[in-house]
């Protein structure tokens, strides 16, 4: 089961920094609003609360594709 988490999350994770790089080297955290209003956080807490949206959604795709890889006939090496 580690192993297999790790398969999903190690991947994600790599994934969400260059993600986070990209988006965030066109969007400056000041300029990013919510429902109309502007985030009223510190910087860093944008680009922490940003990376953990991009690893979670990052991991949801990996995971995705490990339960698309599983069938009765092709068990996991995990």
């Amino acid at each position: 089961m580690i192993r297999l988490a790790m398969s999903i999350l190690w991947p994600s994770f790599l994934v969400a920094i260059v993600a986070e790089g990209f988006f965030f080297s066109m969007f400056d955290p000041a300029d990013l609003m919510i429902v109309g209003g502007h985030v009223d956080f510190k910087p860093t807490a944008v680009y922490t609360i940003g990376f953990f949206f991009f690893w979670v959604f990052c991991a949801l795709s990996s995971m995705l594709s490990c339960y698309l890889l599983h069938t009765e006939e092709n068990q996991p090496p995990f």
